[in-house]
C-alpha cells in the first residue's frame, strides 16, 4: 500500500510504555534506509501502516489456525487522516481484497467513500432511534 515504501521490522526491544512486552516494532522507509518508531508516523501513515498490519495478521491466523480462512475484516475509521493520493492507493488495496475474495467492511464519515464502496449498510439516526438500510451499486 506504500509503493514499497515501508516495512515493518520487529526490534526484539521495549518500546515507550512497554512493561510486559508487545511487538517492539519499528517502521523502516525503504527509500531511505532509516528506522522510526511508529508514534513518530503521521496520521494518514499510521492510517496505513495499521491496515497492512491487521490485513498481515489475518495471513499469520490463516497460517497457525490450520488453514482457517480469516475472511472479514472491519476498518473504523482513520480515511479522513488521508490525503487523495493516499487515500486511492488504500481504496485499491481494498477492491483487490474484495476481488480476492475478503469482506472489508469500513466504518466512516468520508463521502468520498460513498462512490468507491458498491455494497453499502447505512446507520441512520432519528428522534425514535437508529435504523439501517442497505443500498447495493
Amino acid at each position: 500500500m506504500s509503493d514499497q515504501r515501508y516495512s515493518l521490522v520487529h526490534s526484539g526491544q521495549r518500546g515507550a510504555g512497554e512493561r510486559r512486552g508487545g511487538l517492539s516494532l519499528l517502521v523502516r522507509d525503504d527509500w531511505t534506509g532509516d528506522s522510526r518508531d511508529p508514534a513518530t508516523l503521521s496520521g494518514g501513515e499510521t492510517f496505513v501502516v495499521s491496515l497492512a498490519l491487521a490485513l498481515g495478521l489475518a495471513d499469520v491466523i490463516t497460517q497457525e489456525a490450520g488453514g482457517t480462512d480469516l475472511d472479514t475484516l472491519f476498518v473504523d475509521e482513520g480515511f479522513g487522516s488521508l490525503d487523495a493520493e493516499t487515500l486511492e492507493d488504500v481504496m485499491d488495496t481494498l477492491d483487490t481484497l474484495r476481488d480476492g475474495g475478503r469482506v472489508v467492511g469500513v466504518v466512516s464519515h468520508v463521502p468520498e467513500l460513498q462512490t468507491r464502496i458498491p455494497t453499502q449498510l447505512r446507520v441512520h439516526r432519528g428522534r425514535n432511534g437508529s435504523h439501517t438500510s442497505l443500498s447495493l451499486a
